[in-house]
Parts: structure tokens; sequence; C-alpha cells
């Protein structure tokens, strides 16, 4: 028990690197390229890139790991990232790190896939909601750390790059230390066709596209907003880690309302508090440093509650046994979102102000409010009765961590100290084997009368043959 709980401890750990390393190095980006004089448009593609990056890498990491292994797919992806951070400060122009910036997101989505397809690994039933809550927790305390420690340096020098290179790469060190078992190989995560999502539960991913966009938008833009309103940079990572902790606030008081009365009402509710708050911050952010703080916190919660709140509301609609796949395209549906957000909010802020951020956010939620209200709600309301469990969940993650979801019935439990089906030992040096063995003809038949290396498995190692030579 004392090791899986070490292990568990140290798979949390290089997740919190590796997300502190991501959110600071997006603010260093979205504030480098702002005192460089980059459009704002041009900006917002920047930063949209890296959502690009992160639903490609979600998509083909599992690849990677099946083919390597997990930890030296974890070392591939973690050195590239640690690479491609490096380089930003020596190549500056916003086409090149719009590339920096797909290549460092497949790498983010492929790290995070090996921690996850770990934590699903030493998941238990009874353990699964409360691994998906600290899940939440940590991915949300990291976020904030990361935005303070922008504060350390001056975003037009290369130190602040290197400390962001530094986390990734650290992270490398609590797994590759942890001695639990190498987890299962993830597999393939099937999608469930986001048109029949949309049929059946259209409220839910209304609600997962404009919690997207308008977190897109935010976490993209709101350190250029704060720049130009006044704030230094000390007071701009203050500003934007505040924000990003204000996210755990309501996730369990949303989910609790929710079990009460209903997700729907919930839901617009949330949308609707969304869009006043983006909205007043708008009109009083450039006047008081105060309002700022307080409207962009109450923003960020109830946005960041949108999704988890969204998502129980389609699984309302949905039959048990398509949880996971229905998890997995809204994770999709909310990743177009992260990248729509940024490359509307760009051009807006490059023709109206700065202030256009946040008008663009409430307008975006004000709209899917109605339409979750006025239009989808006949066909989406639940009785409270007849409602499923809710779980707070994130949407900054991979399709592998939605199988240890509580709701989903079809999850296969791994005990703790149970063996892997592979480690990479073991499976290279079958590979050795099988690249030293010649290929029998069709016609031939394999002499059985004396037991070979394949078909003693258990026999002592050191009574195996060679890899490669005859028995």
């Amino acid at each position: 028990m004392k090791t899986v709980v070490l292990s568990v401890i140290a798979l949390f750990l290089s997740l919190a690197l590796l997300v502190s390393g991501s959110a600071m190095l997006g603010t260093l980006i979205a504030l480098r390229l702002d005192m460089e004089g980059v459009a704002d448009a041009a900006l917002g593609v920047v930063m949209a890139a890296y959502s690009l990056g992160f639903i490609i890498g979600a998509t083909y990491a599992v690849d990677v790991i099946r083919k390597v292994g997990h930890i030296r797919a974890f070392a591939v992806f973690a050195a590239v990232a640690c690479a491609t951070t490096l380089m930003h400060p020596l190549i500056v122009s916003a086409a090149s790190w719009a590339l920096m910036r797909v290549v460092v997101g497949i790498c983010l989505a492929g790290l995070m896939t090996v921690a996850e397809s770990w934590i699903n690994d030493r998941a238990t039933n009874e353990s699964r909601g409360k691994l998906l809550g600290i899940y939440t927790i940590n991915f949300y305390l990291a976020s904030a750390s990361g935005q303070l420690l922008v504060g350390l340096g001056n975003p037009m020098e290369y130190v602040v790059f290197s400390v962001v290179a530094m986390l990734i790469v650290l992270s490398l060190v609590p797994l590759a230390l942890t001695q639990s078992l190498i987890p299962t190989s993830p597999s393939h995560t099937e999608t469930l066709g986001v048109r029949k999502l949309i049929r059946q539960a259209p409220a839910g991913m209304t609600g997962v596209l404009a919690s997207g966009i308008a977190l897109g938008a935010f976490l993209s833009l709101a350190p250029v907003y704060a720049l130009r309103v006044g704030l230094d940079i000390s007071q701009l990572s203050m500003y934007m880690g505040f924000s990003v902790i204000c996210a755990v606030l309501l996730q369990w008081p949303a989910g609790w309302l929710g079990d009460r009365i209903g997700r729907l009402p919930v839901l617009t509710g949330l949308l609707f508090c969304g869009a006043l708050a983006a909205a007043i911050t708008a009109v009083l952010g450039a006047f008081s440093v105060v309002a700022l703080f307080l409207f962009s916190g109450i923003f960020f919660a109830v946005a960041a509650s949108t999704y988890p709140v969204s998502v129980a509301l389609a699984n309302d609609q949905l039959p048990n046994d398509q949880l996971v796949a229905a998890c997995a395209s809204m994770l999709r549906t909310y990743g177009v979102g992260t990248m729509v957000g940024p490359l509307l909010a760009g051009v807006l802020m490059g023709v109206l102000g700065a202030p256009a951020l946040f008008i663009f956010i409430s307008l975006c939620l004000l709209v899917a409010g109605a339409a979750v209200f006025y239009v989808f709600r006949a066909s989406d309301m639940v009785p409270v009765e007849e409602q499923g469990e809710y779980v707070t969940v994130t949407p900054s993650s991979t399709p592998v961590l939605t199988e240890i979801d509580p709701r989903n019935e079809e999850f296969e439990e791994h005990h703790p100290g149970e063996p892997a089906e592979w480690d990479i030992a073991d499976k290279l040096e079958m590979l050795v084997a099988d690249a030293g063995d010649t290929p029998a003809e069709p016609d031939e038949v394999r002499d059985t009368s004396e037991p070979s290396y394949y078909e003693d498995p258990d026999a002592p190692r050191a009574n195996r043959p060679p890899p490669g030579r005859p028995d």
C-alpha cells in the first residue's frame, strides 16, 4: 500500500511540474509577443496553435507509448518540449512561435497521456472519485503556481524561458524514480460522433464549447489585457494566479446545486453569471485593480465550473456504456473552443482595443446561456431523480483519464501490485529474439519434442537459452 501511495504522489508531482511550466510558458509568450509589437490577430493565432498541437498529441501519443513504453515516451516528449521552449528566445517571430506552440502542445499532450495512464492503472473502484478530485485540485493549483512564476523575471529575457524548461525536464524525476510497475499500454479511446452528441445532448455540448471559447480566450489574452491597463509583470502574475485558483471554488458547489435543482438550470445560471462578470470586467477593469481581480476571479470560477456541469448534463442524455466515448468527444470539442476563442478575441482586440476581450467572452456566454434556456430547455431537461452522478473534472486532460470516471461502468480495475501486460525490458528481449530467429518454411513443422524459451516462459531465467540461438 505504501508503494502505491508513493507512486501516486510521484505522478501528481510530475503532472504539477508539467502544468505549471505549460501555464507559465503560455503567459510569457503572450506578453513577449505583445512587447515585440506583434498584431493582436497574429498573437491570437500563435496562442491558438497550442490547442491544435494538444488535440493532435492527445490523439496520436498513444501510438508512441505503445511502441516504446511509458518511460521512454515520457523522456522523448519532455526532451522535445524542453528544447522547443529554449528555442523561443532564440527565434522571435509569430510564425516560428506558432509552430513551436504546436510542437509544445503535442509534447504536453503526450506527457499528460503517460502520467494519466499511470494514474488510470493505479485506480480502483473505491479510489476513482478521489483521484479525479485530487487531479482537479492539483491541476488548478499547479496552473496558478505557473502564473505566479511569471513574475520572476522579464519576458524580454531568456531567464524565464529557462525556468519553464527546468520545470518540464524536472517532471521526469518523480516519474523515473517511482518504484511502481509500468502500467499497461493505453488503448485508443473511441469517440462518439459530434453530430450525434449535438442531437442527443445539445445543451451539454453548447456549454462545453462556450467554456472552451471563454477559458481559451482568457488564458491566452488576459495577460495582454492586464499589461495594457497598467499592471506591471509582478501584479499581472498575481492577477492570473488569483483568477486561476478561483476555479476550485465553484466545482463542488455547482455539482451540489445541480443535484438538487437540476443540471440545466445550473448550467443556464453559470453561463449568464459568467457573461455578467465578464461584462463588468470589461467596464471596470481598466479603472480599478480590485474590480479587475474580483470579477475576473468570479468569471473564471464560473467558466471553469461550466465544463463539468455540461459533461454531467450530457451524460444524463446518454447510456452509461457511451460515457468514455462521449467524454473524449467533448474534450475535443472543448479543444476546438480553445482554438476559436483566441483567434476571434485577438481580431476584436486589434480592432476595438483591450476591453474587447471581455466583451467577446461576455457575448459568447450570453448567447450560449440563451440557447440553453430558450432552445434546448425542453429537450435536455432531466428530472432530478433521474440524473446521474456528478463528478468534478477538468477539461485540460486527455481522453485516457475519462476511463476512471466513476460513472464509467465498464472500468476494468487493475489492482496495484499486479504485473502489467509487459514491461520495456521484456519487450525488447522478445524483439531481439524474434529478430534472431530464422523464419520457418511454410510447410515446415516445428519440432516440439523439447521445450523452448517461448514454450517454457516460467523456467528460471538462468536456464533459458540465449535469445536468438537454437534451443
